[in-house]
């Protein structure tokens, strides 16, 4: 599997990865990560169990993929992002996947492929209403998040059964980006 092209699947992903990220910056790291250094921390998104057997990837300095290990169970993992201010390393299904291509696309997302993601070591903060919100403004509604996963692409009833405040009690499942095409249930694990 080719993933080193600028806008490949894994490409998608790691846009992906970086609208969910604030503007927020921190320090440059001193020294890149070792690869082993990136698996440790993509393998931290979710169980071992779905971990040892996930490809792993990263973004390059250039904006390309790069395959740190191909895996054979169907998920695929990211490691944290250097550029936001907290670990977020994720882990997702392939129908995940492809919400997440189409959420970066400004698409619709494809329809009756529910997906899975984890995000066992938190997230990056972001709006709960604004898909595209890339700081903490007045009126868009940010949430801090802990170590959730995430159902996302499900039939738009799955999603009445969770709240979908503004304002959620992140404690609890409630539903992110409601009314748009890419509300997801957030279901926080620890």
């Amino acid at each position: 599997m080719n993933t080193t092209g600028s806008m490949g699947r894994y490409g998608v992903l790691a846009l992906a990865m970086a609208m969910a990220a604030t503007t927020q910056t921190t320090t440059a790291k001193t020294s890149a990560p070792s690869d082993a250094q990136l698996i440790a921390s993509a393998q931290r998104a979710a169980p071992a169990a779905v971990a040892k057997d996930a490809t792993i990837v990263v973004m390059t300095a250039d904006g390309k993929m790069r395959t740190l290990r191909e895996g054979h169970n169907g998920w695929t993992c990211m490691p944290d992002s250097p550029g936001t201010p907290g670990p977020d390393p994720m882990c997702m299904d392939k129908n995940a996947f492809e919400w997440a291509g189409a959420w970066v696309g400004h698409k619709t997302p494809p329809s009756g492929k529910t997906g899975f993601m984890y995000m066992l070591q938190g997230g990056t903060d972001a709006s709960n209403t604004d898909p595209y919100a890339t700081k903490p403004e007045a009126g868009n509604h940010w949430v801090k998040t802990g170590a959730h996963v995430m159902v996302v692409g499900a039939e738009p009833g799955f999603y009445d059964m969770y709240p979908k405040g503004a304002d959620p009690n992140t404690q609890a499942p409630y539903v992110m980006w409601a009314g748009t095409p890419y509300q997801h249930l957030m279901v926080p694990v620890k």
